[in-house]
This record gives C-alpha cells, structure tokens and sequence, in this order.
C-alpha cells in the first residue's frame, strides 16, 4: 500500500482527501493528514458568518467522524517541521518521523503582514483563522468595557471588507484603509469601486482611499496609526486583512524550487520540482500566479488525486478567476477580463445610483462575443452572462439587453433556459461541475432532487455563487420528466411562500422564532427572515416596528437610507393632491431641518439628508400636520398617481383625483412580496401612465377599465387588461382580490409582472380567480383584505409614541451624538451628498 501525506488540512487540502476518498483505487493509499488549526477543515469562505453561528461546527467541512469513516488518519494541532526529499520523509515538531510515498504540499497561505513600525503592539489582530476572530470579538469586549469602540481594517479585498463588516457587527466604529485608490483594485473599475464605496459607507463603515501606513502609535496598546502623508487615524484596534503569501517556507528548506516572489513552482501535472511531492492551492506556483480562489485550488487537487492513481488529467492551462460574492451585504461579481480597454473591444455599461446598480460587460467589436464583466448591487445576472462568457455563446443584436433587459415585446434572456446550455458547459467552477453531470445525476434516478444534487455532485456546496443555476436545471429537467417541482424560500424553511403563508395563518404563529420552531430548522437568514415579516404584515397588518431584527434595513428605520449615510423622508400624499397648508409645512420642515427637496414620479415630495437622531422629530411635525408615513421604504403599497380628471380637464371623462386617492387611502400600509404602485387616469390619454403600474384604472364610457401586473424598472411590462367598464364598487372588489391573490401566492421579492408570467394559465386563469371566482375564494379574499385595510397603523407615529422604539433613532448606542462624519456640499442652492 502507497504511503499518502497531506500538509495542511484547509479547504483544498481537504477536498484533496475528499476526492481520493471517492476514487475507485482508494484502497491502494494509505492517507496521513497534518493540521496546523485545532479542529478538522472548515469553510474560511464564510468565515466572517462565525460570529452570527458563535460556533465553528457549522462551518466545519467536515466531522472527525468522516476522516475516520474514510479511514484518513488526520492529526490536528501538529506542525511538520521539515522534510527529507531524500528519503521521502517528513518531521513533526513532536520529532516525529513518517515515511512517503506521494506528498502532498496544501500548506496554503499566511496573512501578509506590512512592513509598518509598531505592528507588534497590543490591539493589532490578523483576519485569517477562527482563532483570529475568538481573538477579536474578545479584545472588543475589553475596549468596549472601556469606552473604547473605534477600530479600523487594513486591506479593501474581498476579506477586509468581510473584517470590516464582522468589526461592525460587534459593535465598533469602524472604518477601512486602502493602499490603493479604489476598492477590490483587483476585481472592479473605478465606478465599480466609488459605487461599492458609497454603499459600504451608508452602512457607517468608513473608506479611507490612497493611505500608506507608517506606524502604530502608543505605547504597549495602540492609540492609532501615522500615516507616510503625515495624517494621523485615531483607533482603538487595527485588523489587519492585505493579502497573503504562499506557505513554502517548508519546500524552500527541502530545496523544492520556489519562486523568487514565492510560491512552489508546479507543472499541469501539480508535480513540484520534486516528481513525488505536489502542491496544490494557495501555495502552489502555476504560470507563475498564486490563486487565491477555492475553484482553481479544488481543480488543482481533481488533478493530483488523478495523477497518483494513475490517470492523466491535467491542470487547466488558463486559470478563470471569475467570482461571485456578497459583500457587507452587496452583491458584487466580476467574470473574464472585467478591464479591458483596447480598440477591439467595446464597454457597455450601465449605472444607477439611486438604486446602487453598476454593470459593465466587455463585447468584442464585432458584436459576437463576451469578455467579461463587472457587477455590483445586483448580480443576477452573473450566471447568464458567465455562461455565454465561459461558452462563447453568440450574443443577441443588441448586447446591451443582457444588463438592460428585454426591449417591449421581447420576452426571454440571450441564454435562454438553461436547459440550452451544451452538456459540457461548466456551471460550477469550484468543483468543475458541468450541466451534464447535473442533469445526468436527475435522468440517471440517482437523484431526486436539489439536495441529493447538491450531495452527488458537489455542485453550489463551496461559494454558492451557482446555486441559482443549478436550481433552475435541476427544475428543469425534474419538469421535462413530468414530475412535481417545489420551490422553497431557503435551507432554513423546506417551504414555498405561499406554503408558508397558509402555515402561519392556519396555526396562528405570530413571531420568526415560532415559526422557526415549528416550520423551520436552524438559526435562519438574511433570506427568510425579510420574507417572514412580510408574511406576518400581509396576514396580521403588523407594522415594520415589530419583530424588527428580521426586517430589511430601510425597514428598520422607517425611512430609505442613502448613499452618504442619511434618510429619505417620504410623507404620503394620496392621489398627488395636496393643500397649501400641507406645502407650506413640508417647506419648513424642509428648511429647519436643512433637507434637500426633489418631487417624486409618484407625485409625492422627497426630504432627503435627515439624520438618524432626527427622523422622529420630523415625523412628529409631519403628523401634527396631518401627515403619514408614505411607506416609500417597504415592500409595500407606495403611491397611486392620478392626473386632474374631469375636475379640471376638458377631455377628462371621471374624477381620477377622488378615486385615486380613496384607492390609495384603501391600500395604504399593505405588505406584499415586492412594492406596489398604482394609477388612475381620467381617460385614455393617460396622463397617470397607468398602464406602467401594478395595478392601473383608466376611465372609460361607461366606468373604468382596470389593468393589472405592469411595472417599470430594468425590464419594463405594460400592465394587462383584466375588466372592463366597472363602476366604482365592483372595480374595488376586482382589486381587492387580484391584490390578496398576488400576496398569498407570489414568491418573494417578485413584482406583479412576472408573477403573471409565471402564473400557470396566465390572464385567463387570473380573470378566472379574480372575476368568475373559479376556486370559490373571492369572499374570502375581499375579507382579507377588509381585514387588512381596518387594522391600518401608521408606523411613524407608533414609533414616536412608544419610547422603547425610539431608541432605534440613535447614531450611537452609548451616546446621543450625532454623526460628525456625514459632508454636504451646496448644489443648485441645495445641500448635497459631498460628491465621491
């Protein structure tokens, strides 16, 4: 029997003894494993989530048990200290010797350490092992006992801005150093960057651009840190997160060849200079790059497992360092060349700064190909455009649908399903799962589902990044074998939407923790937990003030927060009619409070600039006003527009301001999957642009005409008709019961458009429910809904009058300070955001 030793028992370390434990020639290896850490392999890509688990276990790739059911001797907390090429052997630190027949170099990398003066001194912390982070959480306990609550994160990668949200969440002031100008200078351009930046800053997590570190100043425990242009930071802790270096130390001192900047050099084979010792992952040195991703490290240790069996896989010859992430919060992704500038090439690229949206796709000049891209705010999209990226799939005529959407009257994506796909195309690059492997695991019947899936192929089971994709193939072709399709919301609830509604109403549960007890598994997440709170609205009316560590974040506050940390105050004005009293009152409020104005599409007025700790008090003046919160920061009902209407018009045909505002006083305050806005015009001249909305009344001889699952946005649909020539009365009802149809059945997030399209029979069912009652709910629908409108609070002024609510309104926890760090400059005789 062959003698195995692995070094190093990090992620592809243990994917390389995963990968020979699954070989057919197993048996022939005798497997030894050394681990530096105190505990078996676990998953440093969502380590940051260690602090919210408070437990490793979870990360854990996998248990003591497995190595053992495998039979793979794994020592943990045991250092080799060197080997001997010539008689293939290594020593432990324990002075312990074993012989090899293949090693196995996966010492991975260690956190690179600037040369800054001071470095060593009390307070200064790396991010890299769960050790490191017990080490964190528990120095700032000590400086918060204090007083003490600023920290700082070096390093504006991938992991210094996991550190710097991980430095948040445990209740520092934190902000972030950056040697370079831009942030992730490695993943994103420069509008990519100031985007991320102004998000990240919206969350009080400062960005510090161009700054060279110097020194740590004080004396045993850090106070702060000079910087080379001479500026001083002051801090309390420093966490240092700017990059890494290769772990060759070991192979240096066996006269393995190294680069001269690090790294073991290796061959397609994996094989080192050395031809029975291969590195793989972080320190191994291929085409003279070190990869610093999890997918080329899981290729690289596929390759070794075949080469010590026997076969003849290769290493890639190109490494794709595409990658797809979450943030602080923020989606971000990147794919192919995502800068390339040159007369070939052409940049498309689209930015929304009121939303957070930057996209950009590199095509070749003729039109034919993608290069690649970048994505932050919403990446969505990143696993269509990979896969014509990866494939080479001819693009559509105009390019730039792929980040605009569809034109009107074109349905569909480039892709296309993703059944389309070639079987060998690549559709998770971590464990180089292919379409095939994913749909043959389905039509083979070794697989019944996402989750055997998941188990057989290892695909979406490292980053998840591809999970979405997997998803729909698995769907897909479950439904091309004539088999029943459930969707479920997350890991946490084995439930649809729409299942879990029924379960909630019909076993009266009422907060996120029963529901978890009872329907649920686990802690739950950042998916379930938005789509539990506006479940609980839809059914009981609750307010955003309840249960409010599982709502959004603009939810939470009341109030949309923007780009530079302040709040958008969005008073509602039914129908857009407004008194002058009323405009005179948002104009002092507007003034006291120094806010910058801006008229809304939705014909209401927009204050935005207001500070945390000032929210109350400008509710408070709205409300004595006889002003309400205008819900422009839930998924909600927001506005139904209207044009003047026979009131004042000639062509005018009913009075849209009256309808559109008892409409809007109906439905004010309604939770729903995703956001709802409404219109009524005064006739087909549609002034109210009705037909762009959710739901849509225009008039008509003989009542109104109602249309419904309309809606703007990156894909634009025209609301469709569903009756005609309804009087008042009847045109509500209608309403009524296409509203609560939608809420009960909708997945989450997913606006009235393309839950139509989803909607098996389409219009014609919808008309069926909603106007024939062909499911014999329409009663019980319209009580819902009654329900709903007669249980109405106004969620400002429940808050200003319940003093354990108010203490949300606070920039600090321990101080009633406000922000000091928040800079307007003037603007078009406005304050503004200070330009990034």
């Amino acid at each position: 029997m062959k003698k195995v030793i692995v070094i190093g028992n990090g992620m592809v370390g243990y994917k390389f003894c995963e990968k020979l434990a699954a070989n057919p020639l197993r048996d022939q290896f005798d497997i030894l494993v050394f681990g530096e850490e105190p505990r078996p392999a676990y998953d440093r890509v969502h380590l940051s989530e260690y602090f919210s688990l408070k437990s490793a276990e979870p990360l854990l790739l996998a248990p003591m048990a497995w190595y053992q059911e495998n039979r793979i001797e794994l020592r943990t907390g045991e250092l080799i200290s060197e080997i001997d090429v010539s008689s293939k052997s290594v020593l432990t630190h324990k002075n312990q010797s074993f012989d090899y027949d293949y090693l196995i170099l996966a010492t991975g990398s260690s956190p690179f350490i600037p040369p800054i003066q001071g470095v060593s001194k009390t307070g200064v912390f790396i991010y890299r092992t769960i050790e490191d982070l017990e080490a964190i959480e528990e120095y700032a306990k000590k400086l918060q006992a204090k007083g003490k609550f600023r920290a700082a994160v070096l390093g504006g990668g991938l992991l210094g801005l996991e550190a710097a949200n991980a430095t948040k969440e445990l209740g520092m002031q934190t902000q972030v150093i950056e040697f370079a100008p831009k942030l992730m200078p490695r993943q994103l351009d420069h509008t990519a960057s100031d985007l991320l930046r102004a998000k990240i800053e919206s969350m009080d997590i400062e960005i510090l651009l161009g700054k060279n570190s110097k020194e740590i100043l004080g004396e045993e425990e850090m106070t702060g840190i000079l910087f080379q242009d001479g500026s001083v930071l002051d801090t309390d802790m420093l966490v240092i997160s700017a990059g890494i270096r290769p772990r060759d130390e070991l192979a240096v001192k066996a006269g393995i060849l190294c680069g001269n900047r690090g790294g073991v050099e290796v061959n397609r084979k994996m094989e080192t200079s050395e031809p029975s010792i291969f590195a793989i992952g972080e320190v191994a040195l291929y085409n003279q790059m070190i990869y610093g991703l999890v997918a080329p490290g899981y290729e690289m240790a596929g390759v070794a497992v075949d080469q010590i069996t026997g076969g003849e896989k290769l290493m890639s010859p190109t490494i794709d360092m595409s990658t797809k992430l979450k943030l602080v919060g923020t989606e971000v992704a990147s794919f192919g060349d995502p800068f390339l500038e040159n007369d070939e090439v052409i940049a498309i690229r689209y930015e929304n700064k009121q939303k957070g949206i930057y996209k950009r796709i590199n095509i070749s000049k003729d039109g034919s190909r993608l290069l690649g891209g970048i994505l932050v705010g919403d990446a969505s999209d990143y696993n269509q455009l990979f896969q014509l990226y990866l494939n080479e799939i001819k693009l559509p005529e105009n390019a730039e649908d792929l980040i605009l959407g569809a034109r009107e009257g074109e349905g569909g994506s480039a892709l296309g399903s993703a059944l389309d796909l070639p079987d060998s195309a690549q559709i998770c690059s971590c464990e180089s799962v292919s379409k095939g492997d994913i749909c043959g695991a389905i039509t083979s019947g070794k697989s019944s589902s996402l989750k055997e899936v998941i188990q057989c192929t290892k695909a979406s089971s490292c980053c998840g990044g591809c999970k979405p994709m997997v998803t729909e193939l698995v769907n897909e072709t479950l439904k091309s074998l004539g088999q029943e399709v459930k969707e479920t919301i997350c890991e946490h609830f084995e439930y649809s939407r729409q299942e879990l509604y029924d379960l909630v109403k019909i076993h009266k549960i009422c907060t996120y923790n029963e529901a978890l007890d009872q329907l649920g598994k686990g802690h739950g997440c950042e998916v379930c937990k938005p789509v539990m709170a506006s479940i609980f609205a839809s059914i009981f009316m609750e307010t955003a003030n309840r249960q409010v560590t599982i709502q959004d974040s603009n939810d939470r506050f009341l109030a949309n927060i923007q780009r530079n940390g302040t709040y958008s105050v969005v008073p509602r004005v039914p129908g857009g009619e407004i008194t002058p009293e009323k405009l005179v009152v948002l104009g002092e409020v507007a003034k006291k409070y120094d806010l910058y104005t801006k008229i809304t599409g939705g014909q209401r007025i927009d204050l935005f600039g207001a500070e945390l700790h000032h929210l109350p008090l400008i509710w408070k003046e709205l409300i004595d006003a006889g002003f309400e919160s205008g819900h422009a920061y839930g998924k909600s009902l927001r506005t139904v527009k209207s044009c003047v209407g026979s009131t004042w018009c000639r062509y005018g045909m009913h009075d849209s301001v009256s309808f559109a505002i008892r409409i809007e006083e109906r439905y004010k305050g309604l939770r729903s999957p995703h956001k709802l806005k409404g219109g009524v015009s005064g006739c087909i001249r549609e002034c109210a642009e009705a037909r762009g909305k959710d739901f849509g009344i225009i008039a008509v001889e003989g009542g109104w005409n109602l249309y419904v699952c309309g809606n703007g946005g990156a894909n634009p649909k025209h609301a469709v008709l569903l009756a005609s020539q309804l009087d008042d009365e009847t045109c509500i009802k209608y309403l009524d019961r296409f509203l609560m149809y939608y809420i009960r059945t909708a997945a989450p997030l997913m606006r009235t458009a393309p839950w139509l399209e989803k909607l098996d029979g389409g219009l014609d069912y919808l008309k069926k429910v909603v106007i024939e009652d062909s499911l014999g709910i329409a009663e019980e629908l319209e009580s819902e809904m009654q329900g709903l409108v007669d249980h109405y609070a106004c969620e400002w002024k429940e808050a200003i009058e319940n003093p354990e609510m108010m203490k949300r309104f606070k920039h600090f926890v321990n101080s009633d300070e406000s922000d000091d760090q928040l800079v307007f400059v003037p603007m078009r005789e406005q304050k503004m955001p200070k330009p990034w």
